[in-house]
């Protein structure tokens, strides 16, 4: 038996039985995917009224912009304005039990760098949700370095070891034709943790301009790492599910359209980062400016690490998606992957 939704209080620019009636059209398309009459939300709401009357406020929704008609003699479809207002109104929802206990042992379990982590986050997702997942890794250019070890491998090849205060790791080859004994690879090692701790990779550094063996291991490591800058400064971009696309959308051209946007992974940190810009966790339909999206809704949460935004999750889906759900499943999910970087979760 269907479940009777209650009239939410009035608010914004919709009295409390419009606004009853668009939950309820919302709730049942996002439910059964079809058209939804005057009769199923007659039905399912307290509003204690006939449908002739239900059907006299859909008319009204859809003269206002909130509804559509897709067919003569079919019921309503809610259109973005609709889904809108759904969305502004929910009240803010939370991960079953089992998710959450999932999402917990997830990160209670993972291990490895950095982006090892971002991407099997992006997998628990879109598992998690069943929609197409995106994270976004800020790169490293605002996180400051925790040690830089320089490790001799032979007489003329040493491996510079960085470790990053959001948890990656990165590893360089430095060359040493002059053959540096290990002694004063050593010393040089010692000397660039000195110099490198606290810094950025943005951050000036004073190198030693002597011409003894140390100082100049010194200058040709610390000379890979920032040369090497500018590949690993750029946001990582890792997609999750991008096969759920196709169970997603009816269309053909629709499903191209969508898969050739995470293709390009430029546009989509772009559409991430707009969003967030923006001050919103959901871009619904035409709101994210990108036509070849125009049938999808992307949710977004930040990943913060000492009060900066370092990343963030996104979710990908058909305009009809259960959103208090997969919302909250994100927010639970950035939580997490914040707290597992050392930061503070978002309220």
């Amino acid at each position: 038996m269907a479940r009777r939704q209650k009239s939410p209080v009035a608010s914004g620019d919709l009295d409390a039985r419009k606004a009853t009636i668009l939950h309820a059209v919302v709730t049942e398309h996002v439910d059964t995917a079809q058209p939804v009459g005057s009769s199923a939300v007659a039905a399912t709401t307290d509003l204690d009224v006939s449908p002739a009357t239900v059907r006299a406020e859909m008319v009204a929704l859809e003269r206002e912009g909130y509804l559509a008609q897709p067919h003569t003699s079919a019921g309503r479809v809610p259109t973005d304005k609709g889904y809108r207002y759904f969305v502004d109104h929910l009240e803010r929802g939370a991960v079953g039990a089992v998710q959450q206990h999932q999402v917990r042992d997830f990160f209670a379990h993972v291990r490895g760098e950095m982006e090892d982590v971002l991407e099997q986050t992006s997998k628990l997702l879109s598992q998690l949700t069943s929609h197409t997942s995106v994270v976004v890794g800020a790169g490293h250019s605002r996180a400051s370095i925790l040690s830089a070890q320089l490790v001799n491998l032979d007489a003329h090849h040493h491996l510079l070891v960085t470790v990053f205060s959001d948890g990656t790791v990165t590893k360089h080859s430095v060359m040493d034709a002059a053959g540096a004994g290990a002694a004063d690879v050593a010393e040089a090692s010692r000397q660039l943790n000195a110099l490198l701790i606290g810094t950025t990779l943005s951050s000036r550094i004073q190198v030693p301009s002597r011409a003894d063996d140390v100082a100049r291991l010194v200058r040709e490591a610390a000379s890979a790492l920032h040369e090497a800058a500018p590949t690993i400064e750029g946001e990582q971009v890792y997609i999750g599910g991008s096969s759920r696309v196709a169970e997603s959308f009816d269309g053909v051209e629709t499903v191209r359209a969508v898969l050739s946007i995470l293709e390009q992974e430029l546009v989509v940190v772009s559409l991430i980062e707009d969003i967030l810009d923006a001050d919103v966790s959901v871009a619904i339909g035409s709101e994210h400016g990108l036509e070849p999206l125009s049938a999808c809704a992307v949710i977004v949460a930040p990943v913060t690490l000492e009060g900066e935004t370092v990343g963030a999750l996104g979710l990908l889906g058909p305009t009809r998606m259960r959103y208090r759900e997969v919302m909250a499943t994100a927010q639970a999910v950035s939580d997490e992957l914040t707290r597992h970087f050392g930061g503070e979760p978002g309220a």
